[in-house]
């Protein structure tokens, strides 16, 4: 019989990635945020919570504590970029959205972070 994982309470932190429209691109700040950004790549926002991902996505989407560029121009998340990470403490969820959104922005996507 197979064990199942047992993750500590304390180890309830996600990064998430979401896709955000090509149309953010037209926005100044994004642009000034990205300026090694690679035509052709996809334009994300890099957050971290407490929550699941996909109930905080919904938040984001119905603009309760939400991020402009997500409101705006939020497609989907992307779970590819950032599943195998979560959950975890705090304080890793916290440095990997930094290291995440600076991994992405190497690889030539448009960043946004908070």
């Amino acid at each position: 019989m197979a064990t199942l994982r047992r993750i500590p309470r304390s180890h309830h932190y996600h990064v998430y990635v979401v896709e955000l429209s090509d149309e953010v691109w037209n926005v100044g700040r994004f642009r000034n945020a990205n300026p090694d950004y690679q035509l052709g790549k996809p334009f994300v926002y890099v957050g971290m919570t407490g929550l699941d991902p996909d109930v905080r996505f919904d938040k984001h989407m119905a603009g309760i504590q939400s991020n402009v560029f997500v409101r705006k121009w939020g497609l989907r998340l992307l779970p590819p970029l950032y599943a195998m990470y979560n959950p975890m403490p705090y304080e890793g969820a916290r440095d990997m959205e930094v290291e995440l959104g600076i991994a992405l922005r190497a690889a030539g996507y448009g960043v946004w972070q908070a």
